[in-house]
């Protein structure tokens, strides 16, 4: 994928002389990816990839914690550095709009990826990047269902965030009965919180993390803890080498791979052929959902110890 977004790059620009210099186009990155989660490591790799790729400059920037006023004055300092383009995660369309907004009308083109699809649109981005997280919490929950699961749990390591909440509302309407287990992102206070519920409804058979590395895999120790491994059937969005092994060893059953490298990757590439050429895509691009079960897990291991599934 990287090598055929830059042949194509390379191509038009030596095809045009009206190419914009690579100096001229910045083009800055706000997510609410916190620092300690994997997950946001992966799609930061993307960024500086495709970067890297299209011969543009890049800057990656996020708040420390899960906290919309800091991310809205990020977003405002971008736009006053007024970049070739902004790409943007939308948590929190009601807490972030006013900010994206600003941008759209002071002429710089945005890019919304990973969350905020319902939202995207409405506040004047181009398009968005990223999976319906309704309809993959609605899938894992029909997967985990047929699996023979009848009363599962959701533990949620970002509440408020409204694309993890509408995981779980996608869990429960494709599953049944299921309870939503709050948690930090903290991986210590996942394992904690798993645990208390499972000692606390010992009929809970089914279990859905929202984040592979933060909730899967402390999920996962609960589960070794109160010696029900192998007796649950546990499925995580996202990826990690741990969980991915899990899933291997048939101590998990999958995991939801949203391809976050490509969450990154792929708005740099389209915002940077913006500014050069006026070229975008006429639509939202689907990054995922993908099912990764037994079968596939082995093979995709390595690449998300290198950070790029």
């Amino acid at each position: 994928m990287r090598s055929l977004f830059k042949s194509i790059a390379l191509a038009l620009a030596i095809a045009s002389p009206t190419v914009m210099a690579a100096d001229d186009i910045n083009i800055i990155v706000v997510s609410h990816g916190q620092a300690n989660d994997p997950f946001w490591t992966v799609v930061k790799n993307g960024v500086e990839a495709a970067g890297k790729d299209m011969s543009v400059k890049v800057d990656y920037r996020a708040p420390e914690t899960f906290n919309m006023v800091e991310m809205s004055a990020l977003i405002d300092a971008a736009v006053n550095q007024e970049p070739a383009g902004l790409i943007v995660s939308i948590p929190d369309a009601q807490a972030l709009g006013a900010s994206i907004e600003k941008a759209v009308k002071a002429g710089i083109p945005v890019i919304s990826m990973n969350s905020g699809v319902e939202a995207s649109a409405k506040l004047g981005a181009l398009l968005h990047v990223g999976q319906e997280e309704l309809v993959a919490g609605r899938k894992a929950g029909e997967k985990l269902k047929e699996m023979g699961g009848k009363k599962g749990l959701c533990v949620n390591q970002e509440v408020g965030n409204v694309a993890l909440d509408q995981r779980c509302q996608g869990f429960k309407e494709g599953f049944g009965e299921v309870e939503v287990i709050p948690t930090s992102n903290d991986p210590a206070d996942v394992k904690a919180k798993v645990r208390a519920a499972l000692e606390k409804a010992t009929d809970v058979d089914t279990i859905l993390a929202l984040g592979a590395s933060t909730a899967g895999e402390p999920t996962l120790a609960a589960i070794e803890e109160v010696g029900k491994t192998g007796k649950i059937h546990v499925g995580t969005f996202d990826m990690s080498a741990n969980f991915l092994k899990a899933v291997a060893e048939g101590k998990a059953a999958f995991c939801i791979d949203q391809q976050q490298y490509l969450q990154g990757y792929l708005p740099v590439t389209f915002l940077a052929n913006y500014a050069r050429f006026g070229l975008m895509p006429g639509g939202n691009v689907p990054s995922g959902p993908n099912l990764v079960t037994k079968d596939k897990a082995a093979q995709v291991v390595e690449l998300s110890a290198k950070g790029i599934r």
